[in-house]
């Protein structure tokens, strides 16, 4: 008695903070309230009866004073705790009650029938509408919000149906849709009476187990489009912290009902708890929400509920939205540095950080953790080895500071895997390239290059370290065996460096390479530990061999005697080196025929084979390779995508916003040969762009950051106007000679991006 005490005394002080909507006076016999001796158990349970029979539509008008003496709502104050020794306190045996409440537990209320199809609440809107007589529609909505069980009886197909599989939420998806498309057209009256209903809902509700009929009624009050104004906030934020506290049961169901959403209603609802994170963190007015101190709550709540979203989103068979579309691009203005050291530390206990819930982070901020992270490894790495070398009293040199890199261009491949294997220990030390023989200082020029030179030289299809995909146009590992797979290792040593040092490189790996790369995401202390071997599917093989998958696919689908028409056994052939040598997929494999019965076994050890098993040497040196510099517990924040979009950049070109961050030398943005380059490259269709940026930065991707991250450069030439423009890959830059003409430019700059393969680098 203690506690409800507390809660009504607060009404009075905390009132005028409220929304105007919580702005109504208690009904009589809410003010203050006298300390009464603890009852008996069974009056006890009569007096919460009555309390609760009593508390529905009659304290409608009176709902500052239900949610506060209920829940304590004092603007942003946290639920009522339930504390494990309050619960071991209370906790008593049927054995042991008295008489008068041994009785059976209480089956589910029984929902009363509601007959009101879809059509005939639009025929009583447009009715209200034209006549200006809303009292059906008001009659409805003031009865269908009133509580869960009035809810289940309005949305529910079948009143008393059980629904209990995560298949069907037993919703009448049509009908919710109408009545919330409805609702914000209607009197402010009948919005009102809605929210109220609402939170003499979530007051009734919020303790104890959920029943499945709960479930439906969050899955339909969450939908509520009222919720995208800030003045509901609060109600908002204490639906979102019911259904965030579900047990993990609750939300699996929870999941799969809301993957069933309509793609608009999904996006709209994601779109919403995005938005009510922003405001809470950055709102536009200083007093439109309540301190952030006394509702330190609802972005954790709000973050929850948005993780049951992007699980929907993830377990639906095609994605209902991009997971880019789970970014809160807010969060870049945050101290996300902060967020990351807190997850570190607490890992995911009770201790809330955005770095719990990576797909909210946008790609730009991982991108920046990971920077910031190797950078502080960089410093330490740097101050370790000036710390030894001060200790032994010995002359310190700057290059300490430094991964230098000295190489012959003559021998590029075997110069750069000796100085990286011999240099292992500072791959964390900020990278700097020179040139044997060649006069120059590494200000990121250098390195650019070399990476393109050994990206080219490595990937060559001469080389034999990778195959070529024509088909699927990617390359993948070749499955050849050797003593030594150290130069594997470079190239993951490479990527590591690239992604620690920034650059971009021009690859083309399928995304099942980075998904083996993040399995698991850091690398094993045990160096016998299995690494890379991802789940591998028939989609997946399609991204490398789609060739090869349309077979298996036909194998699969096939009608007739498998065993007598593709006559196949559990053993595949490859060949390595000029030889075909076979491969038994399971024990005895060449003795055992392929069946209609065991054909989808067949399939995906022959998958697993191809994508893992025949490669696992050569990904594994590749593996370990990246994860030697690369070793961060930032790269478990990562998607296989955002992954490659650190490795290689982003597909998505936006020649506007090169326009806007170009720089120029010789030139201004308005001279006519700008203007003239600029009207020619907007024009371009996406493959002629693709391959301009390539010709200009080596690669046809964008960095992480976007175009302005490019430094991009138009620098004049003065030569003759029969040139063909030139570019250097490593700065960024474009040459053009001064042409005069828009067509000249336009023709003579299709030539030399459409032919640059091989002579593009300068």
């Amino acid at each position: 008695m203690d506690g409800e005490h507390s809660a009504l005394s607060g009404v009075q002080r905390e009132r005028e903070k409220l929304p105007p909507i919580f702005n109504s006076s208690p009904p009589a016999g809410f003010g203050r309230v006298t300390k009464q001796p603890f009852p008996s158990l069974g009056t006890f349970i009569s007096t919460l009866n009555q309390r609760r029979d009593a508390g529905g539509r009659t304290f409608a008008g009176g709902m500052t004073a239900t949610l506060s003496s209920t829940l304590g709502l004092r603007h942003g104050r946290e639920l009522p705790p339930i504390c494990s020794d309050v619960r071991q306190k209370q906790r008593i045996s049927i054995d042991t009650l008295p008489p008068e409440v041994k009785a059976p537990f209480p089956s589910d209320p029984v929902i009363p029938l509601r007959t009101k199809t879809t059509k005939e609440f639009q025929e009583d809107v447009e009715r209200a509408v034209q006549s200006g007589d809303w009292r059906e529609v008001r009659e409805f909505y003031l009865t269908t919000f009133d509580s869960f069980i009035e809810i289940n009886a309005a949305f529910k197909r079948e009143a008393n149906g059980s629904f209990n599989t995560i298949d069907d939420s037993g919703v009448n998806a049509k009908f919710v849709n109408a009545v919330y498309d409805a609702l914000l057209s209607t009197p402010q009256d009948i919005q009102k009476s809605v929210l109220k209903g609402i939170i003499n809902s979530l007051l009734r509700e919020w303790k104890g187990p959920r029943t499945k009929d709960d479930l439906r009624a969050y899955l339909i009050l969450v939908q509520n489009p009222q919720y995208s104004s800030t003045s509901t906030y609060v109600i908002y934020a204490h639906l979102l912290r019911q259904i965030a506290a579900l047990s993990e049961a609750d939300h699996h169901f929870l999941v799969h009902w809301l993957k069933k959403l309509s793609a608009r209603r999904f996006r709209q609802l994601v779109e919403r708890l995005l938005q009510f994170i922003s405001t809470r963190l950055f709102p536009a007015e200083p007093d439109e929400l309540p301190p952030l101190a006394k509702c330190s709550w609802w972005i954790p709540s709000a973050t929850k509920v948005l993780g049951l979203f992007n699980a929907a989103n993830s377990v639906s068979s095609s994605p209902i939205m991009p997971f880019t579309d789970f970014y809160n691009i807010t969060l870049e203005h945050i101290d996300f540095m902060e967020e990351y050291r807190t997850w570190q530390n607490y890992g995911n206990s009770n201790r809330f950080s955005f770095c719990q819930f990576p797909f909210i982070l946008s790609t730009v901020v991982k991108k920046a953790i990971i920077q910031k992270d190797s950078e502080q490894q960089m410093i330490s790495q740097a101050r370790q080895s000036l710390v030894s070398k001060v200790s032994r009293r010995q002359r310190v040199d700057m290059n300490l500071l430094f991964l230098n890199i000295k190489v012959r261009r003559a021998q590029l491949l075997s110069d750069s895997l000796d100085e990286l294997m011999r240099k292992r220990c500072d791959l964390k030390k900020k990278l700097r390239v020179t040139f044997v023989g060649e006069a120059g200082l590494d200000m990121g020029g250098l390195t650019k290059e070399w990476f393109l030179l050994l990206v080219r030289q490595i990937f060559h299809t001469d080389y034999g370290m990778f195959t070529y995909m024509k088909d699927s146009r990617c390359h993948w590992f070749s499955s050849w065996k050797c003593d030594n797979y150290s130069e594997f290792q470079l190239v993951g040593t490479l990527m590591g460096l690239a992604v620690y040092n920034s650059i971009a490189l021009d690859i083309h790996f399928p995304l099942y390479c980075y998904r083996k790369l993040l399995t698991p995401p850091t690398a094993p202390c045990d160096q016998n530990s299995v690494i890379g071997m991802a789940t591998a599917t028939l989609d997946d093989l399609q991204q490398i061999m789609p060739e090869l998958a349309h077979g298996l696919g036909e194998l699969l689908s096939y009608e007739g005697n498998v065993e007598e028409d593709f006559y196949l056994t559990f053993q595949v052939f490859q060949e390595e080196m000029g030889m075909v040598k076979s491969f038994n997929l399971k024990p005895g494999g060449d003795k055992i025929p392929v069946t209609k019965q065991n054909r989808k076994e067949y399939v995906q050890l022959y998958v697993d084979f191809l994508l893992n098993k025949s490669i696992y040497k050569q990904f594994a040196a590749f593996y370990h390779g990246f994860h030697s510099v690369c070793a961060s517990d930032a790269l478990m924040l990562l998607r296989p995508e955002e992954v490659e979009m650190l490795v290689c950049g982003s597909p998505e070109l936006d020649m506007s916003a090169l326009q806007k961050a170009a720089q120029y030398e010789g030139y201004s943005k308005t001279d006519s040969t700008v203007r003239c380059f600029w009207d020619v490259v907007l024009a371009f269709p996406p493959e002629l762009q693709k391959k301009l940026l390539h010709f200009a930065t080596g690669s046809d991707r964008v960095p992480v950051g976007g175009m302005a991250d490019l430094n991009f450069k138009i620098s004049k030439i003065e030569v003759p106007t029969d040139w063909l423009p030139i570019s250097h890959t490593c700065f960024n830059q474009i040459c053009l000679p001064p042409y005069r003409t828009r067509k000249e430019l336009k023709h003579k700059l299709t030539i030399a991006i459409s032919n640059a393969e091989g002579f593009g680098l300068e």
